[in-house]
């Protein structure tokens, strides 16, 4: 079995904010406005460009942060989250 692949939904469908730590993302197909606190606006990021494994989702933040704690089990749980949110997708 492969493991899934998780991407952003379309980034016509976002608009974000920034205030001060949080980020604001408003879901126009939902109507609804997040409040996410890092890591979730940096994850979104960087599923924006392609879908991802979550093993290379975390090779990618490690890429571009400092993950002295990098944590898969972790960051499986912020992407169910963002997935129940309806701002990432599971395939």
């Amino acid at each position: 079995m492969s493991a899934p692949v998780y991407r952003s939904v379309s980034a016509a469908t976002l608009r974000a904010t920034q205030l001060d730590e949080l980020t604001l993302v408003y879901h126009r197909a939902s109507g609804i406005t997040h409040i996410l606190a890092p890591p979730a606006p940096e994850i979104l990021d960087a599923l924006a460009p392609e879908a991802l494994t979550g093993a290379a989702l975390l090779a990618r933040l490690g890429d571009e942060y400092d993950l002295g704690d990098a944590d898969s089990v972790a960051l499986l749980a912020r992407l169910d989250e963002l997935v129940a949110a309806g701002l990432v997708e599971r395939r």
